[in-house]
């Protein structure tokens, strides 16, 4: 691949371990043993990827996350998160994480969750979506991955991003959790949390009030689908 990939955890053996997989998945990769580090390693050298552990001391990685969302919003984040808490998974998804993989995990797992998100922001879309998608004041340039509402850029996350794309290109459509997890995600299984926090995060940058959402309309007992504003 390539592409350069920060790993923040406090446990060497685990950061060792990450490092030598994603090395030999042609990864450069740089190690940071806490929060304060990291963010300082990404502030020297913006990585392309951050695997990101949730518990350390001092700085955890949700502080991390938080901040990183404020300063390198599209960076994307893959947290490492304790087995069975959901409640760190879907925090992690709160402050903008793209991604979690569950301690204790395959490395391997997490090579392809690494490659899948690198894999998103490297190109266009899955599904080869038009160049610039336009609905009212949202237009999106998929090519350059950039989201504009009013002229106003987007900081949008590498998931939410193509969780919007997916659903502008399938408009009025019912869409479950698990086919979204599917088709944006490529998860044939997963926590179904995941969509669910992602679409409340993007309803508050494209909806004029995300309580009332007027694009991303939930569907109940189904999931969720798109409904254009500009032909209403």
């Amino acid at each position: 691949m390539g592409q350069s990939v920060l790993v923040v955890d406090d446990d060497p053996t685990v950061s060792d371990v990450v490092r030598r997989y994603l090395e030999q998945a042609g990864c450069r990769v740089r190690l940071a043993g806490d929060g304060g580090s990291g963010l300082a390693a990404i502030d020297a050298e913006r990585p392309d990827l951050v695997v990101l552990d949730i518990m350390m001391p001092g700085i955890d990685g949700l502080e991390v996350c938080r901040r990183l969302r404020g300063t390198h919003p599209g960076l994307p984040v893959i947290m490492l998160t304790a087995l069975g808490e959901e409640i760190d998974r879907v925090l992690g998804l709160e402050v903008g994480a793209d991604d979690y993989v569950t301690k204790p995990f395959s490395p391997r797992e997490l090579v392809l969750r690494v490659r899948s998100v690198l894999r998103r922001v490297a190109g266009p879309p899955a599904e080869e979506a038009p160049e610039t998608l336009t609905d009212g004041d949202l237009t999106v340039d998929t090519a350059r991955r950039i989201a504009r509402r009013g002229g106003v850029p987007l900081a949008l996350t590498v998931r939410e991003f193509d969780l919007l794309v997916f659903l502008m290109t399938h408009p009025r459509k019912a869409w479950s959790r698990t086919e979204l997890l599917g088709r944006v995600w490529g998860w044939q299984f997963g926590d179904q949390s995941t969509v669910t926090v992602h679409v409340r995060r993007l309803r508050e940058k494209i909806e004029s009030d995300p309580a009332d959402p007027a694009r991303v309309l939930t569907v109940w007992g189904v999931g969720y689908r798109y409904e254009p504003v500009a032909v209403r």
